[in-house]
């Protein structure tokens, strides 16, 4: 029975959106997995896509998956470089992973326009502004 099944609740696990330079010296947006917990969790398996309306048309992006064997306490990880064209989407991870034996998952929703630097905040561990869901 599904009122039965209690999952565990993910603390200490962030998605954050970070403008800064890419391999070339120009200005990108990246997409930062962070582990703020004192633990390292495993098994990183993150989902994204981007859906809403664009000028009144329906649009979607094609969904993407990435995998991180581990991911270490007190750090973050790159997951995806993220194109200003999406912004007007709303754009959502799906992240899953293992602490020990324990199974946890979390849904991570950028609303449609939130990326933006009047959202931005400071992203802790990493000393860099930018929007950040936890």
């Amino acid at each position: 029975m599904r009122k039965d099944i209690h999952p565990p609740k993910v603390e200490g696990v962030a998605m954050a959106v970070v403008r800064e330079k890419d391999e070339d010296g120009e200005d990108a947006w990246f997409v930062y997995l962070i582990n703020r917990n004192g633990f390292t969790i495993s098994n990183v398996l993150v989902s994204s896509r981007g859906y809403g309306e664009i000028a009144g048309e329906s649009r979607r992006t094609s969904e993407l998956r990435h995998h991180l064997e581990t991911l270490g306490p007190k750090s973050w990880a790159r997951i995806e470089r993220i194109v200003e064209d999406v912004f007007a989407l709303s754009n959502q991870y799906w992240l899953s992973f293992y602490v020990g034996r324990t199974l946890y998952d979390r849904k991570y929703i950028f609303l449609a326009g939130s990326i933006d630097e009047e959202n931005f905040t400071t992203i802790p561990l990493m000393d860099q502004r930018g929007v950040m869901i936890e």
